[in-house]
């Protein structure tokens, strides 16, 4: 195996577990902290859509892990976790689901960029590997080059993501701070944001370097 892709792999999966466990920490640790107003996050939700009169959103329970705005149905969808508990971390992922809806409802643009690049990220993000191993095979430096541009569309779309997700969280915290959340829940909910923020930025630097060593090897 090439030494400079087993540095690659080395640096990466340090990266990427080093930000899911930090995140799954601040996760588990205000999980267990009680917001003083009881609501659960499904209630947290729909206060904060109603707060900045947002109307025609709907807030289901998902899966385990769902939590995530759907611009195509214009709904937010929670983990059981987070649609029924009254933690801080429910909280703080409910409000910045809907900061995701406040997005979509004020026609912000790094949403609309990434939403319309949703079609050729999974086309891309399900082929190149496919045509770079192809090209590798065949020695067709085109392909490669195929490859190459198409997984330069995925991190486009990593990148493009940071700032959707940091506006998501900053409307969480403000609407939170707005409605007078004590100031320990409103350190908690930041210390969550933060932390899932942090494996954005894991992702986006690990894809970054990944792409940088799939352009220095073609050169070679």
């Amino acid at each position: 195996m090439d030494y400079s892709y087993l540095m690659l792999i080395v640096v990466t999966l340090a990266i990427g577990l080093g930000a899911q466990a930090y995140v799954n920490s601040k996760l588990r640790q205000y999980s267990k902290v009680r917001v003083q107003n009881g609501l659960t996050g499904a209630q947290a939700a729909r206060q904060m859509l109603s707060y900045y009169g947002i109307q025609g959103v709907e807030v289901r329970q998902g899966g385990a892990g769902q939590d995530f705005f759907d611009p195509r149905t214009n709904s937010v969808t929670l983990s059981p976790e987070a649609y029924s508990g009254s933690s801080v971390t429910a909280t703080a992922t409910a409000c910045h689901e809907v900061g995701h809806a406040c997005q979509y409802a004020a026609d912000y643009t790094p949403m609309k960029v990434r939403t319309s690049i949703v079609p050729a990220v999974n086309l891309a993000s399900n082929a190149w590997i496919f045509i770079l191993i192809l090209g590798i095979f065949l020695n067709i430096v085109g392909l490669v080059w195929v490859a190459i541009i198409m997984y330069a569309v995925v991190v486009l779309f990593q990148l493009v993501t940071l700032p959707v997700e940091f506006n998501a969280s900053r409307r969480a915290m403000v609407y939170m701070g707005t409605i007078g959340l004590p100031a320990a829940e409103q350190k908690g909910a930041f210390d969550v944001l933060r932390a899932c923020a942090l494996t954005y930025l894991a992702a986006a630097l690990t894809s970054i370097l990944q792409l940088l060593w799939l352009l220095g090897q073609n050169r070679e």
